[in-house]
């Protein structure tokens, strides 16, 4: 019997990891400067680094203060990677690029 080796099963993890969807949701207060920011960057990164395998929902809780608070969100903006599991939570300022790709596991920790 032909086991894959260790090479073949990496490999084939890469190529999964590179079609994997992505399901984001981020937290705003408003159309305030500082969300708008958050919106455009966040946008700008899932373009570049998952185009066409990303769904985004911006979620404003000054409208909806219910979804904040099934998500325990306290501070804004915040955004939640719900798919790929597990949920990761980034919370504050997304001009940082790479906090953003490390939080969302696109990017290696260096």
């Amino acid at each position: 019997m032909n086991e894959p080796s260790s090479t073949t099963g990496f490999e084939a993890a890469l190529r999964d990891r590179a079609q994997q969807a992505y399901v984001l949701r981020l937290y705003v207060v408003g159309l305030t400067p500082a969300s708008q920011r958050a919106i455009m960057r966040l946008r700008e990164i899932c373009e570049q680094h998952l185009a066409g395998r990303y769904q985004l929902e911006v979620i404003d809780i000054h409208l909806q203060p219910e979804l904040a608070a099934e998500a325990d969100i306290i501070a804004t903006p915040t955004l939640l990677r719900l798919l790929p599991e597990p949920v990761v939570r980034i919370v504050g300022d997304l001009a940082d690029n790479h906090r953003v790709l490390v939080g969302l596991d696109l990017r290696p920790d260096e």
